[in-house]
């Protein structure tokens, strides 16, 4: 009687790896981790996944869990990812191949991202990078240092800026909830929410065109996806207000970063704030390095905060691994349409006594 397998594609948190050593499971861990997330090609993952009964990992941008990966193993039950996005993993072979996917939504996590959203924003709007540099070269007041008041002034008929949120879900609501106090305007677009969450958010329901026209800070908080791949792109930023500011804390790839490096260059657009990029880490000759203070830009660390980081989501993510071991269904299912699939194969039959 073997032991059950575990290939950790990307580890992340040692006490999570001794809890599975612990029940008696077998790991293997892949070259991935938090510091690089480049890691094992596809060929070296299906080699290792061979006869795996769980694929587990934070974010690898070297190999998706492919398809290919994934059929390596006949026992394998489940894929978990340590952190709430699951872009890297092949949804639709997962269903089709009766596999569990799940992930790790903790609050520290996508509320240090709202956080970090607003943190940026300010940064962008009230010029603090500039302003800090000209009192150490000696420059005081100078008009360009003017900064942008965000909320509506009473009386006098300033009616504030208007912040668009590209995505209403956990972060966009929480961004949202944040920027209450200030008498914004928001505005948000996502297709795949009722009208009910915008009302209860304080925000006025828009479609992404009208969005991207009217804004003056658009924040993107959508999931990758096909559909959201490139969602903006040259002809989005073309309709954005010159002096407008953009903002992504999701993934890198939703944004054109092409068409982005060409609107802040030619003046479409007034600045960005990037915390993920098409292809990470962010590469050496990226012309976004060459902008100065129209951009900020921050290494894929928006969650990761003393208090958060990726430890309880691989906790989490643990517990789920030794569930589905069991033949239990874990919690954080992203794929629930195969739950009865994987029962008839699995439930009740322990990986432990295989």
């Amino acid at each position: 009687m073997s032991p059950p397998r575990i290939v950790v594609f990307a580890p992340a948190d040692e006490e999570s790896l001794s809890l599975l050593e612990e029940a008696g499971c077998h790991l293997t861990l892949g070259t991935a981790g938090w510091t690089s997330p480049q890691g094992n090609s596809e060929d070296e993952l299906v080699t290792m996944a061979a006869d795996a009964d769980v694929l587990a990992g934070a974010t690898i941008k070297s190999s998706r869990i492919s398809r290919h990966v994934m059929e390596s193993s006949d026992r394998l039950r489940l894929v978990a990812k340590y952190s709430v996005g699951v872009d890297d993993v092949d949804i639709d072979a997962a269903n089709e191949l009766g596999i569990l996917v799940t992930n790790a939504p903790t609050e520290a996590n996508w509320g240090a991202v709202a956080e970090h959203t607003m943190a940026t924003m300010l940064a962008l709007l009230k010029k603090l990078r500039e302003r800090d540099l000209s009192v150490r070269d000696g420059v005081w007041r100078a008009p360009e240092l003017t900064a942008t008041y965000v909320g509506r002034r009473e009386g006098d008929g300033y009616g504030g800026i208007t912040i668009g949120l590209v995505g209403l879900g956990r972060v966009g609501g929480r961004v949202a909830h944040l920027l209450r106090p200030w008498g914004a305007r928001v505005i948000a677009a996502d297709p795949y929410v009722g009208s009910q969450r915008f009302a209860d958010h304080g925000v006025k329901q828009v479609d992404l065109d009208t969005l991207l026209r009217q804004a003056d800070v658009i924040s993107v908080h959508v999931t990758l996806t096909a559909q959201t791949r490139h969602l903006i792109g040259r002809q989005q930023l073309s309709i954005m207000k010159p002096t407008a500011i953009l903002q992504n804390n999701a993934r890198g790839p939703v944004v054109d970063e092409t068409a982005l490096a060409e609107a802040l260059q030619q003046g479409g657009i007034a600045g960005a704030a990037l915390d993920v990029f098409e292809h990470e880490p962010l590469p050496a000759d990226s012309p976004l390095r060459e902008l100065g203070d129209k951009v900020l830009l921050s290494p894929h660390m928006s969650a990761s905060c003393q208090q958060a980081g990726l430890h309880q989501g691989c906790r989490w993510a643990a517990e789920g691994m030794l569930e589905a071991m069991q033949g239990r269904l874990p919690d954080h299912i992203v794929n629930p349409d195969v739950i009865e699939s994987w029962l008839a194969r699995f439930e009740g039959r322990s990986a432990f006594d295989a």
